[in-house]
C-alpha cells in the first residue's frame, strides 16, 4: 500500500523517486486523450439554497414512453373537422420526422376519440379520460409549451432525467441531493419508486443509470424501493444475526475501511462507509416506513383500491406522501405503458385508469395536511404524440408516433401558480407559437423552487465544470407563485 499513501509527507527522496512515475502517467494520459476522470467540486464556498426557496422536496411522476397529449392535456376541438385529411406541409416546415413513419405515403390527422371538458374555477381543459386530475384543476398549472431536443426514448428519458442526452451525467435527483443534502439521516436524500402498468408488462426497461449518480460521488445515487419482498434488497438480517450483531460487525468493517482510507486517500472508500452506515439506520427506519397497515380507511378510498397492492402505482404514490413527511428530498416514480404507435384507443384509457386518481389524490392528501406548499409534485413524460396517425387509420383505431416538438406536463404546489395554463401550440399541435419551455428551462425551474440557482449548482470533472442544465435554461418566472 506503501505507493498509494496520498496523505503522508513527501520527502525529497520520495519526491525524486516519484517524479518518473508521474511523468510515465502524464503521458499515458496524453496518449489516451485526457481520458482519466478527475472530478471534484467546483467551489466549496457556495452554499445552497442561494435563496429562500418555496419547496423543501420534489415528487416527480414520470410517465414513461410519452403520454399523448393531443389526447389528454391540449384540447384542439377544430381537429374534429380535418378526421383524415393530410397535415398540411407547412406545418411540418423542414423537421425531421422518425424513422419509423418515414415510409409512410401520407400522415392523415386524427383527433382525439374523447371529449374534453373544463374542470374547476380556473377552468383548466382536460380530457375525460382524466376526471380525478380535473377534481385537482384549481391546485395544478399546465405547461403547454414544452419541448426537448430527442427524438426517441432512451436518449428523451435520459436527457429529461440527467439534461445531457448521453449516458453518465447525473440524475436530477442526484444533483439535488448534493447541493441540499438530505433532511432526515435515516432515509435517503433520493428515493425511486417503478411500478408496473395494470396489465404486468411493461413496453420498455428502464436503466438504473437514469437515477445514478454519474460523475458525482456515489452516496448521491438514487435508492430504488422495491413493489414486493424486502423493499430494498437484503434489508433484512439473515437468519441468526441479531441487530447488535450487526452492529458489531459495522463496527469492525467501518475500522477496516477507514484504515485502508487512511493509506489510500480514495474518496469512494468514505462513501461506501456511509452506505454502510445508512443501511443499517434503513433498517431500522424503512419497515416503519413502508408499513401501510395503520393508514386510515379514507386514505386508501382517495388512492383507490390499487393502493392496497405493493408495488402499483397508486400504492406508490401513497408511499411518496409517507417519504415526503419524512423529509425524503427527491421522490421519482416511474410509470411505463405509453408508448402507443398503435391501437392507442384500447391502451390509453388504460394507463390513464393507473395513474389518474391516485395522481390526483396525491396533491389533495399533500394539501389536507399542509405539505403542498413545500412539495413540488411533477406530472409528465419524456415528450408527446403526433398529430397524424402512425399506421393505418380508421374510425375507432390508431396509433401516435413520437412528437419532441412539442408536449404537455402539469405541475402542483412547491412554488407554482395554481389553476394556471401557460403555453400554446398551432392548431395541430404540432409546433409551439407561445411560451415555449425547453427541457433545461424545466430543469432550471425546478431547481429555483428548491431555492438554487441551477448556474451555481457545478461540478468539476474531466476538467470542466457541469451542470444539470448544461450551457442552457431559464426558469419560468410565469409559473412561479
Amino acid at each position: 500500500m506503501e505507493c498509494c499513501n496520498f496523505n503522508r509527507a513527501t520527502s525529497r527522496r520520495d519526491l525524486l523517486a516519484r517524479a518518473g512515475y508521474g511523468l510515465g502517467a502524464a503521458a499515458l494520459h496524453a496518449l489516451l486523450g485526457g481520458a482519466q476522470a478527475i472530478a471534484e467540486p467546483t467551489d466549496a464556498r457556495v452554499t445552497f439554497p442561494n435563496f429562500t426557496p418555496k419547496a423543501k422536496r420534489v415528487i416527480f411522476l414520470f410517465q414513461a414512453g410519452g403520454p399523448s397529449h393531443l389526447d389528454l392535456l391540449d384540447y384542439k376541438p377544430q381537429m374534429k373537422d380535418r378526421f383524415n385529411q393530410d397535415v398540411p406541409a407547412s406545418v411540418f416546415g423542414t423537421q425531421r420526422i422518425t424513422g419509423m413513419v418515414a415510409q409512410q405515403d401520407r400522415f392523415p390527422v386524427v383527433p382525439t376519440m374523447w371529449g374534453f371538458r373544463q374542470y374547476g374555477e380556473s377552468g383548466q381543459w382536460l380530457s375525460e379520460l382524466l376526471p380525478h386530475t380535473g377534481k385537482a384543476a384549481d391546485e395544478i398549472c399546465v405547461l403547454r409549451g414544452m419541448y426537448t431536443e430527442a427524438i426517441n426514448h432512451d436518449p428523451a428519458i435520459t436527457f429529461i432525467q440527467t439534461g445531457s442526452q448521453l449516458p453518465g451525467r447525473p440524475s436530477m435527483g442526484s444533483w439535488i441531493d448534493y447541493g441540499l443534502g438530505a433532511e432526515n439521516q435515516n432515509l435517503p436524500a433520493f428515493v425511486v419508486l417503478n411500478s408496473l402498468p395494470s396489465n404486468g408488462q411493461p413496453d420498455q426497461g428502464l436503466l438504473s443509470r437514469l437515477w445514478g449518480a454519474g460523475f458525482l460521488p456515489g452516496q448521491y445515487q438514487g435508492v430504488q424501493f422495491r413493489g414486493g419482498g424486502d423493499p430494498v434488497l437484503h434489508l433484512s438480517n439473515p437468519p441468526g444475526i441479531t441487530r447488535e450483531m450487526r452492529r458489531s460487525q459495522l463496527d469492525a468493517l467501518g475500522a477496516l475501511n477507514q484504515e485502508l482510507h487512511s493509506h489510500a486517500g480514495d474518496p469512494e472508500i468514505e462513501t461506501r462507509i456511509a452506505q454502510y452506515e445508512m443501511a443499517f439506520r434503513m433498517q431500522g427506519s424503512v419497515p416503519e416506513l413502508t408499513d401501510l397497515s395503520k393508514e386510515p380507511a379514507h386514505t386508501f378510498e382517495l388512492y383507490g383500491e390499487d393502493s392496497k397492492k405493493p408495488g402499483t402505482f397508486a400504492a406508490n404514490c401513497l408511499l411518496a406522501r409517507r417519504l415526503a413527511e419524512r423529509g425524503v428530498r427527491f421522490i421519482q416514480l416511474y410509470h411505463r405503458d405509453w408508448d402507443h404507435h398503435a391501437e392507442l384507443p384500447e391502451n390509453l384509457p388504460k394507463r390513464c385508469k393507473d395513474v389518474d386518481q391516485a395522481s390526483a389524490a396525491l396533491v389533495t392528501d399533500l394539501a389536507q395536511r399542509g405539505m403542498l406548499d413545500d412539495t413540488l409534485v411533477i406530472w409528465g413524460g419524456e415528450f408527446g404524440r403526433t398529430v397524424y396517425c402512425q399506421g393505418h387509420l380508421t374510425a375507432t383505431d390508431y396509433g401516435r408516433d413520437h412528437h419532441g416538438r412539442c408536449f404537455t406536463m402539469w405541475f402542483a404546489g412547491g412554488g407554482m401558480k395554481p389553476g394556471l395554463t401557460v403555453g400554446e401550440t398551432d392548431d395541430y399541435s404540432y409546433n409551439i407559437v407561445k411560451d415555449p419551455v425547453h427541457v433545461h428551462d424545466l430543469q432550471a425551474t425546478i431547481l429555483h423552487c428548491l431555492g438554487i440557482d441551477h448556474k451555481r449548482l457545478t461540478y468539476r470533472f474531466q476538467g470542466r465544470d457541469f451542470r444539470l442544465t448544461d450551457v442552457g435554461g431559464q426558469v419560468v418566472e410565469k409559473v412561479l407563485a
